[in-house]
């Protein structure tokens, strides 16, 4: 398989990670710092020329008041949220700057050190800004505390990764596997075991070790029989090695295994699977 289909499966793969790991309220986020470096949303480009400039201008205004409230009240969260949500509305529209909600990020992060999705953000921020130390850093300094915290540590992986630093990914998740029994005996459900062996999976097969990422995902489906994930991800990869008869019972289990939201998209990539191969 070429390069560019290697990242494929694993964009895909982190992407359904994201969804069962972290919840639907911080996706908008995640989005803002993904597509607005550049062209404007399709919501956006569907507008008027007009119609987006004067939102543009409508939330340029709202942000320089709620920096006004800053001045006087720099602790205020519900106005650095509400500032943090229209820096990134504004970012979408393919405006603003990444430093403003870096800064934004570091205020709240630091008003609220036991809540883990600020720091999240922030390192993910540093990261699209490609401040990638810092972004190491800030994944570095939530893993610390919280070993098996599973979006600091799927930001890391993917950090390294860009860094072309595959075995210190791996290092990484193996260092969490080898710990995750005595940190769950200590604060029980802290690592997610599954999803750890999930994301290894990934990354050997990132490197094209796929023997390496089928057997992580097999230890995966024997750690948890009902958890869709392993067997999601061991059916993504069979499809795209072309083995679409051993993918298909995979991907129908999966949607057996999987929420009710996660059906309808696992079912698309069986249907792509048997489509595709009905075309040969």
């Amino acid at each position: 398989m070429s390069e560019a289909r290697n990242r494929w499966i694993i964009k895909i793969v982190l992407v359904l990670a994201i969804f069962a790991f972290i919840g639907v309220s911080m996706l908008p986020i995640i989005e803002a710092l993904s597509n607005g470096q550049g062209s404007p949303l399709n919501s956006a480009t569907a507008q008027s020329k007009s119609s987006v400039s004067n939102q543009k201008s409508k939330l340029a205004n709202e942000i320089q008041g709620l920096e006004l409230v800053l001045q006087r009240e720099p602790n205020n969260q519900a106005t650095l949220r509400s500032l943090l949500e229209r820096q990134l509305q504004l970012l979408q529209l393919g405006e603003g700057n990444l430093q403003g909600i870096i800064e934004t990020l570091e205020k709240l992060a630091k008003l609220n050190p036991e809540q883990t999705k600020y720091s999240v953000l922030l390192a993910q921020a540093k990261q699209q800004a490609n401040d990638k130390e810092g972004a190491a850093q800030t994944y570095r300094s939530i893993l610390e505390t919280k070993p098996g915290n599973l979006e600091a540590l799927q930001g890391m992986v993917m950090l390294l990764l860009e860094q072309k630093r595959p075995e210190a990914a791996i290092g990484l998740l193996e260092d969490t596997l080898s710990k995750a029994t005595q940190a769950n005996k200590i604060e029980p459900g802290s690592v997610d075991i599954v999803a750890v062996q999930v994301l290894l999976g990934n990354v050997h097969a990132s490197q094209k070790r796929y023997g390496k990422a089928l057997a992580a995902y097999d230890m995966a489906i024997k750690n948890n029989k009902q958890d869709f994930r392993p067997v999601l991800a061991k059916a993504m990869l069979l499809k795209e090695e072309g083995k679409i008869d051993e993918a298909k019972p995979l991907f129908t289990t999966a949607a057996n295994l999987a929420p009710a939201q996660y059906k309808d998209e696992i079912n698309r990539q069986a249907a792509t699977s048997k489509s595709s191969q009905e075309k040969e």
